[in-house]
């Protein structure tokens, strides 16, 4: 690990170089086409997040009161979702309460996500993304279905789960950076009132498990080459028990 990320796959291996096989070279030329040395999907969810917080903002009662139409319809709530406002499962993960709030989601999502979408790729983050953001849904509804939530912090924790497997892949160990970081900040969602910890817990849950899929559980890699069928389907995999778990708790609520 670097102390801004993942390393590089290229030069993850020290010592005298290995000679690839050509299938290999051939699913890394792929993998490059793909990957860019910018990060086009987190820059492009902040100003989606961004723009929703405007737009909340200007409908609600000031900077730090956003609200309004769009604010109603998107955020996540257990009685909605059990009558069929299934999109707020998604929509709620680009909501957000305040400007600190928002600003502090958005400083991790880019500190942290810029590193995950530089070592998978633009593709493989985005969905890890969304699913993400499903499953720390699905764990604030199993929490308290009945409390209005808002955040990107589930998907955020997705991305720390993510990073998790990466170093893992890495190094062969789970005691590293990322378990840090992941400790570190879910103590705070225990002590800080206010926070939705199912969402934190439910979103790295979902992350970790992408991930693996992704990774084919070991027999590829998170970087290069294509996830395969085992990596499509756990993802959807997923994303369809996430979606499943949130309508099993708020089923009593239509």
């Amino acid at each position: 690990m670097t102390p801004v990320g993942p390393r590089c796959p290229d030069h993850a291996t020290t010592g005298r170089p290995t000679r690839r096989a050509p299938v290999q070279q051939r699913a890394m030329r792929r993998a490059s086409f793909l990957q860019t040395s910018q990060p086009v999907v987190t820059m492009a969810l902040i100003g989606v997040n961004v723009l929703v917080y405007l737009i909340t903002v200007a409908q609600g009662a000031g900077i730090n009161s956003p609200g309004g139409s769009l604010f109603a319809k998107w955020a996540l709530y257990g009685p909605a979702v059990a009558n069929g406002d299934w999109w707020r499962l998604l929509t709620a993960a680009f909501l957000h309460g305040s400007i600190l709030h928002i600003g502090f989601n958005m400083f991790v999502l880019y500190v942290v996500g810029s590193a995950v979408e530089s070592f998978m790729g633009p593709m493989r983050y985005l969905a890890l993304y969304l699913v993400s953001g499903l499953a720390g849904s699905a764990g604030a509804l199993v929490v308290n279905p009945t409390e209005v939530t808002v955040g990107a912090s589930g998907a955020i924790y997705g991305i720390f789960g993510a990073l998790l497997i990466i170093e893992y892949s890495q190094t062969g160990s789970l005691a590293g950076q990322a378990m840090t970081l992941i400790a570190i900040n879910l103590a705070l969602s225990f002590t800080i009132p206010g926070i939705s910890w199912g969402g934190h817990i439910g979103g790295l849950i979902g992350g970790i498990l992408a991930t693996l899929a992704i990774w084919r559980f070991g027999r590829g890699h998170i970087a290069y080459g294509r996830p395969g069928i085992v990596g499509i389907v756990g993802l959807v995999a997923v994303g369809v028990a996430s979606v499943a778990v949130a309508y099993w708790k708020v089923r009593g609520y239509a």
